[in-house]
């Protein structure tokens, strides 16, 4: 998606410099696509444990700390997830309710790229959820470097283990 907005633009400024004629959408249409890469990206950097985090201190503290700290930072999210999905739903059915349409040459049937731009949101708090009952169950037996693994940052050992992996799975 970010790569044909990408060459939409291009298309764009170009005909605007060459021929002083402009597509008119490619504003419109990348500013869909970075609202619905973003919410379906969210996920993704969750699982990969890539949100950016402040470390320096966790390094050093305790494993059940760190285990506590964890879901602490897991809680934050999900309440920040549940905010950002009950607004976007409202704004969604509002749009579904009034036939909302962008004021704009496409004239874009708003629910569709909001649909989608929800549907991210949604899958975002679903898998904060099932990793905060994961991370519960761990912490009930007393795993709390399971969790640590399961929630926390990436250390810089498990970062570069990855990228020898990946070269290693590339060269072959």
């Amino acid at each position: 998606m970010v790569a044909a907005a990408a060459l939409m633009i291009a298309v764009d400024v170009l005909a605007r410099k060459l021929f002083s004629v402009s597509i008119g959408a490619s504003s419109e249409v990348s500013g869909y696509v970075l609202a619905i890469g973003t919410s379906w990206a969210l996920t993704l950097a969750l699982l990969d444990r890539a949100h950016v985090r402040i470390d320096s201190l966790y390094t050093v503290l305790p494993v059940r700390l760190c285990a506590l700290l964890d879901m602490v930072a897991l809680a934050s999210f999900m309440v920040f997830a549940a905010f950002t999905t009950w607004q976007g739903g409202k704004v969604l059915l509002n749009s579904i309710q009034v036939d909302a349409h962008s004021l704009t040459p496409l004239g874009t049937l708003l629910a569709i790229p909001q649909t989608l731009w929800v549907a991210g949101f949604v899958l975002f708090s679903a898998v904060l959820l099932l990793l905060f009952v994961r991370a519960a169950m761990l912490l009930a037996r007393g795993r709390w470097e399971d969790v640590q693994r399961l929630l926390g940052p990436r250390t810089a050992q498990q970062e570069l283990a990855e990228a020898l992996h990946e070269h290693e799975r590339y060269k072959a």
